[in-house]
């Protein structure tokens, strides 16, 4: 199994926007073959900084992930919004 942890740091005046992406790719995200586990966790002590937690059943899950167009549109929307760092984890 894949673990990615993405954390993301909003731009100024964009963290509801940001969130509202990122829910809307977990619901997507969620429906998808091979998929464990999608999340959205907000930071108690940082007001602008959110972490999406997914676990995949497969590298060619994951792959298929990141070819769906859901997948393109939300991470573009994001990306547009602040900051993404990403984690990968093989367990």
């Amino acid at each position: 199994m894949l673990r990615l942890n993405c954390f993301f740091q909003a731009s100024e005046g964009k963290y509801a926007e940001a969130l509202e992406a990122a829910i809307a790719l977990t619901a997507a995200s969620q429906q998808e073959e091979g998929n464990v586990a999608y999340d959205v966790f907000e930071s108690a002590t940082r007001p602008d900084v959110f972490m999406i937690c997914e676990t995949w059943k497969d590298e060619a899950s994951l792959q298929k992930h990141g070819e769906a167009p859901h997948f393109a549109e939300y991470v573009g929307r994001l990306q547009s919004l602040g900051l993404l760092k990403l984690e990968k984890f093989e367990f």
